[in-house]
């Protein structure tokens, strides 16, 4: 079904439903609503249950790199473009140990 809005005579704004009637919120017209009025309804939103994930879960890749601070030999990386575009981008590494976060330019 398609929507076809009902217009107040008044003032042209959408008549929207309260109850059983169509109802302008600018000029305050009222009219019934028939059978044949259509019209968008506002639903209520339910929150969406996230689940909390326990643990220390790392999702980003490692490489062999000795860590300035500890002298760890594993290390999360991750590339971002922090210049223009046409040069390249700087990789951020993290340690696996000591989470010390430190920048190689590529």
């Amino acid at each position: 079904m398609a929507f076809n809005p009902e217009y107040c005579p008044n003032c042209g704004k959408v008549l929207v439903p309260k109850g059983g009637m169509l109802i302008c919120k600018k000029c305050k017209f009222e009219k019934p609503k028939t059978a044949t009025s259509s019209f968008i309804s506002k639903t209520e939103l339910k929150k969406s249950e996230m689940p909390i994930l326990e643990g220390n879960i790392q999702l980003l890749p490692t490489t062999n790199a000795k860590c300035p601070e500890c002298g760890n030999n594993l290390a999360y990386w991750e590339m971002k473009q922090t210049r223009a575009a046409d040069e390249s981008p700087t990789r951020f590494l993290t340690c696996t140990k000591c989470r010390f976060r430190w920048r190689r330019y590529e």
